[in-house]
């Protein structure tokens, strides 16, 4: 009886799992269900799972949403932190396992593609000689850039590039692969389905642009310059259509708007809510004094298709006051800062989309978040993101990026 017992429990533990009886229909619609995060880790569960969830699959799933972390130092290990929004939860995305080289600098993403700066292993000559340039290779050692998609582990190289474009340009990517350079005197552009070589596109700016962004629903890029004087800054709005980089870029202004760039101190650029509105971000000045402190952070709205700017949020004082060091002196009886005094209080923003984080250097393991509403006639919602891992030697610095598997390199 006992023999018979063992043997039945022998027969059952031979059997498959429940789900692996349901009809391939049945089988899809449960998997369907799952988030892209979660219908990934279940991928290497068994070779159904692996055959079911493929790529294919898994591109019908809603995309992932990550602010990803820049870390200060390209070695950062070979992994990148992330935080998912919607739960709350830190992320850490290896890349060891797929790149060639684990120094590497995230720099701008496209829905499922991420792009990265990637050290090149230096290929010693026997006829070179030291000198000067050997020098400034080893400051600046070569770089290439890449495309890859992390959550599918794969990679691949766009034509090769000068060092200075790595070191000084600002790369921007938007659908379908294209994907562009920008520095102070010119702009590169590559296009996968086009001739596969970087076309270039003298820039006709007045000065170099800041913090350019890639407005998506208009298919145009929009960036700061500073119009101004040696002694004040003066901002103007400049854009330029995607299908006219040479030649196409033009001031962006209204009688209506007033002093709206005045306002602001240090303002920086980012792509609001389905690339349908610019967002721009700075400090509130007090006064219109030079050196006049800054009250707030300020968030202005620009509407694309109504030309019209709005404020969208302003940094609430109980957390403005944390990046001061007026937080940070109050619970440790100390007097004001220096820095708070003079109004030299530097904020770092990034973002994208609709989402934007704040980072300084008082403010150390969390950041400040702020999320547009989707109908964009709110204040927004601000709120802290605490736990954030690693990088306690720099001021963190990110972007966000859509994961899924619509696209691949």
């Amino acid at each position: 009886m006992a023999a018979s017992d063992s043997d039945s429990d022998a027969d059952a533990s031979l059997l498959p799992a429940p789900i692996h009886l349901l009809p391939p229909d049945a089988l899809h619609n449960v998997l369907l269900r799952l988030p892209l995060r979660d219908a990934v880790v279940c991928r290497p569960v068994s070779r159904l799972f692996h055959e079911t969830l493929s790529h294919n699959f898994l591109a019908l799933l809603p995309s992932l949403r990550l602010l990803l972390l820049r870390h200060p130092r390209p070695d950062g290990g070979g992994c990148l932190h992330a935080f998912d929004p919607d739960r709350r939860h830190w992320l850490r995305l290896p890349f060891s396992a797929f790149l060639p080289n684990q120094s590497f600098s995230p720099v701008a993403s496209s829905p499922s593609l991420l792009y990265l700066w990637l050290e090149a292993a230096a290929s010693p000559s026997p006829q070179s000689l030291p000198s000067s340039s050997s020098t400034s290779s080893t400051a600046h050692p070569p770089k290439s850039l890449a495309v890859c998609n992390p959550f599918a582990g794969t990679y691949s190289f766009l034509p090769p590039l000068g060092s200075a474009w790595a070191r000084h340009g600002t790369v921007l990517a938007g659908p379908g692969g294209v994907v562009l350079v920008l520095t102070e005197l010119a702009a590169l552009s590559y296009t996968p389905s086009g001739s596969g070589k970087w076309m270039k596109h003298p820039l006709s700016l007045p000065s170099k642009p800041r913090s350019p962004i890639l407005a998506s629903a208009a298919a145009a890029v929009f960036a700061l310059c500073d119009v101004g004087t040696p002694w004040r800054s003066q901002w103007k709005l400049f854009s330029c259509p995607l299908s006219m980089l040479t030649g196409g870029w033009a001031p962006v202004e209204r009688s209506a708007w007033g002093d709206v760039f005045e306002i602001l101190k240090r303002p920086r650029l980012l792509a609001g809510a389905g690339g349908r509105r610019v967002l721009m971000i700075g400090g509130l000045r007090s006064s219109f004094a030079i050196d006049a402190p800054c009250s707030t952070v300020l968030i202005l709205r620009l509407d694309l298709a109504t030309m019209e700017w709005d404020e969208a949020g302003r940094m609430p004082p109980n957390m403005y006051r944390c990046f001061t060091g007026l937080c940070e002196a109050a619970a440790q009886g100390n007097a004001m800062p220096t820095a708070v005094a003079g109004g030299n209080n530097k904020v770092k923003v990034f973002g994208g989309d609709g989402k934007v984080w704040f980072a300084g250097k008082r403010v150390r393991g969390k950041l400040a978040m702020w999320e547009e509403d989707e109908l964009g006639n709110s204040g927004g919602k601000w709120d802290w993101v605490d736990g954030v891992p690693g990088y306690s030697d720099g001021v963190y610095r990110g972007f966000v990026f859509d994961g899924g598997f619509t696209a691949m390199p």
